[in-house]
């Protein structure tokens, strides 16, 4: 597991540094506060080792701010401080500290100390993982989209990236349950799911079940043209299925309705004018007959 620590004094990182590379840690370094928050959106660490008494931003100012940015704030940290007084650890813990270990520091404790704290950060993982995933189709749930929806906004404010999102609904899935039963609607929805999560390709493409018959999908970085070439290839790979749905008035097998809207995301605009835009997109691609795609461009 990868550790960031954060020390204005050389001596006391390699210290750090050799007794948790022999733990079998991968280590990055910061010698100061700014550094070490770029450090922190770029390494991706599970575990931060923070100094307070530093110049220009000492350990508290780093730690909260650290904790006030939604993507850095789950990292568990690790004050290692000459600060001894019971009010210095009540503050540092008082700010969303996990531990407070004061220096000269002892090599067990440390490395007893980090142990406990990785594996407890390992099994708080796993559990928001598990909270994350739809339990009948097996891809991510609503709560992880609306998490990667917000996280993907701020990313495509940053790069200047638009971001295209797609709605998703399987056409009359009601009378497919009311004809093949319920067990056969959720094979149905889970052979679904991954048909769409097969087209999608790229890396950065994510889709998830948004609820009952309906997904959602986001994508980074596409253009009007790409945008609608990729939507449509989500809607033909579930027609070509071919799963029986002998009550459909659209076709005999199950088809979906796809709607896809794309937007430059700006600060001032929330990330659910997106998903707005595209359910609206849905509800014409449903008045025109269904098994087809609508798109809005973004807005010039």
């Amino acid at each position: 597991m990868r550790i960031l620590i954060v020390d204005d004094v050389p001596d006391n990182i390699r210290v750090l540094s050799r007794m948790l590379v022999d733990d079998g840690h991968d280590i990055s370094a910061a010698t100061n506060g700014r550094q070490a928050l770029k450090l922190a959106q770029t390494c991706d660490p599970d575990l931060i080792l923070l100094d307070v008494m530093m110049p220009d931003m000492d350990g508290y100012q780093v730690c909260a701010a650290l904790k006030a940015d939604p993507l850095l704030r789950a990292i568990p940290v690790i004050f290692i401080t000459a600060l001894a007084d019971v009010e210095d650890e009540t503050r540092g813990l008082g700010l969303g500290a996990v531990d407070y270990i004061t220096k000269p520091f002892k090599e067990p404790i440390v490395r007893v100390r980090v142990k406990t704290h990785l594996e407890l950060k390992r099994q708080r993982d796993i559990l928001e993982r598990l909270s994350h995933i739809d339990g009948l189709t097996g891809i991510p749930n609503r709560r992880a989209f609306d998490a990667r929806l917000d996280e993907e906004w701020r990313r495509s404010i940053r790069s200047g990236d638009p971001l295209g999102a797609a709605m998703i609904d399987v056409d009359l899935f009601k009378q497919y349950n009311d004809a093949y039963g319920h067990l056969s609607g959720d094979d149905c929805l889970r052979t679904v799911a991954e048909a769409l999560a097969a087209a999608l390709k790229r890396g950065g493409d994510f889709v998830a079940r948004y609820g009952g018959e309906e997904f959602v999908c986001l994508f980074s970085g596409l253009d009007d043209e790409a945008l609608a070439a990729v939507v449509e290839k989500i809607r033909a790979s579930v027609e070509a299925l071919r799963i029986p749905h002998g009550d459909s008035s659209v076709a005999p097998w199950v088809t979906v309705s796809v709607g896809a809207a794309l937007r430059q995301p700006t600060p001032e605009t929330p990330p659910a004018g997106l998903i707005e835009a595209a359910d609206l997109q849905l509800f014409e691609a449903k008045r025109q007959g269904r098994n087809r795609v609508c798109l809005a461009s973004a807005p010039a």
